[in-house]
């Protein structure tokens, strides 16, 4: 009986720990917009800013994407730029909900063959963290703040606007000195 007595006295604490530490990443993640309309996001969004990436190496102007709904919580998602030699290079994939959370904000995206579908290692956080009232200034990243986007429905939004989603960014946990801005984005 006193051994059954010492492994709960050792496994509760344990439990605690891992129960907080649960807690802990669940804070530390960036969170999103409430209430978010995936249906009012659908449509053409051009790059204004964002923390460079490798599957983005290749761009050097014209950044954009185009979003359609394909059925409830799952979308179409055609991305597009040119390279250096001014050739347009285009990726096509899809997002969806993330069944982790019943969060229409928290979006899990894939470019990879709709074959590969089934693999969670081919899907990438896409979480929308801020967008203005009128779905015309978009900032998206990632929970592991590796990834950061400012995307709008114009090729170029006023400084102000830009300074103010950095702000929102840097109290997300991001570092936003890391942004790269397209030229003729910000005015």
């Amino acid at each position: 009986m006193s051994f059954k007595i010492k492994k709960t006295r050792v496994l509760f604490p344990v439990l605690w720990v891992l129960f907080f530490a649960q807690i802990s990443v669940a804070q530390n993640e960036p969170g999103t917009v409430p209430e978010f309309s995936l249906a009012r996001y659908m449509g053409t969004w051009y790059q204004i800013a964002f923390i460079p990436n490798r599957f983005q190496a290749f761009c050097v102007s014209e950044p954009s994407a185009e979003y359609s709904l394909l059925s409830p919580g799952r979308i179409s998602i055609i991305n597009a730029c040119r390279d250096r030699d001014g050739v347009l290079r285009v990726a096509e994939g899809q997002g969806r909900l993330n069944k982790k959370y019943f969060d229409p904000a928290r979006l899990q995206v894939r470019f990879a063959p709709a074959w590969l579908g089934f693999l969670s290692a081919v899907w990438g956080d896409y979480w929308v963290l801020d967008i203005d009232s009128d779905y015309s200034v978009v900032l998206v990243g990632s929970p592991d703040r590796q990834y950061l986007w400012v995307l709008a429905r114009d090729k170029s939004i006023s400084k102000e606007i830009y300074k103010n989603l950095l702000q929102v960014a840097q109290k997300r946990g991001f570092n936003p000195d890391l942004m790269v801005v397209g030229e003729g984005s910000v005015n």
